[in-house]
């Protein structure tokens, strides 16, 4: 049976600037507390515990939307359907995985968003193929990189570079820019006609590049939920001199060890060995079993 969650007040309605108000006073969670309402949550479907954990992160939810105000759509109903991929990545947050819920939950935001923006672009006649996608939302970006501002078609050079750099056919770079050209402005276009900056100047970014960003995170996730998976194969003596010995900044010495284990330190630097060939060998069978399907 699906959760209630009727309390929490997700529409940003016609009146954007007051739900943006209310939005800033949900107060931020801390690690231990977000963790905890996840456990909440996830073990009792404890709705309170749910409604704390959306409610602290729609400000996320309006920062990503924000960013895709220029496809000519309400940001009020942006909001929307980031929310709605905020409320998909509660319901599936697992905090025993060791990332923050932002971390998690900023790709489901982004593909609810990205959806509703294919579904209401009635310029974009086409399928909903991942290259397709990847297209729609980075030729722009890359039309700016490459100076190609002008009306009209591009260039055969920028349309080779395009699509070998997003992995795509010429004739799909082509189409896609026709299709886009009427209703889009370029960050890139300047501000006068003095050439003093362009529009793209005055966003501020601390950001890394978007595919960077999900490629490290997704190979991040994955790392650390093949390692508590291999953790939980390790005795309790094991899983504690790896932990001091291997994760910690300042690992412990094995006379530290050797003294709260009551053994020599020999004896603990063998334990440590072998847990960590076990380890090794834990995460490589996960690896070759995902990528095999077995």
């Amino acid at each position: 049976m699906a959760a209630k969650t009727s309390s929490i007040d997700l529409s940003p309605d016609n009146n954007l600037s007051r739900y943006l108000q209310r939005v800033r006073n949900y107060p931020m969670l801390e690690v231990s507390e977000e963790v905890e309402l996840g456990w909440q949550w996830r073990d009792d479907q404890n709705t309170v515990a749910l409604e704390r954990l959306v409610t602290s992160h729609l400000r996320l939810v309006v920062k990503i939307a924000m960013g895709y105000r220029g496809y000519g759509l309400p940001v009020g109903d942006l909001i929307a359907e980031g929310n709605i991929g905020m409320m998909q990545a509660v319901r599936r947050f697992d905090p025993d995985r060791g990332f923050r819920l932002a971390t998690y939950a900023m790709w489901w935001i982004r593909a609810s968003i990205q959806e509703y923006i294919l579904r209401s672009w009635s310029l974009v006649k086409m399928g909903t193929t991942a290259s397709q996608k990847k297209l729609f939302f980075n030729l722009r970006r890359l039309k700016g990189q490459l100076k190609a501002i002008e009306d009209g078609d591009l260039r055969p050079e920028h349309v080779s570079e395009i699509a070998v750099r997003l992995n795509v056919s010429e004739a799909d770079v082509v189409s896609m820019n026709r299709r886009m050209h009427g209703p889009d402005h370029s960050l890139n276009a300047p501000l006068s006609d003095e050439g003093d900056g362009e529009w793209q100047d005055r966003l501020k970014s601390e950001y890394a590049d978007q595919e960077y960003l999900l490629s490290n995170h997704q190979q991040l996730v994955q790392q650390r939920y093949l390692l508590t998976k291999a953790m939980r194969g390790l005795s309790q003596r094991e899983r504690h001199i790896i932990k001091e010995r291997r994760m910690k900044e300042t690992p412990a010495t094995l006379q530290n060890l050797s003294d709260h284990f009551g053994i020599s330190r020999e004896r603990v630097r063998q334990i440590e060995v072998r847990a960590f060939e076990k380890l090794c060998k834990s995460v490589k069978n996960s690896m070759i079993s995902e990528h095999t399907g077995h």
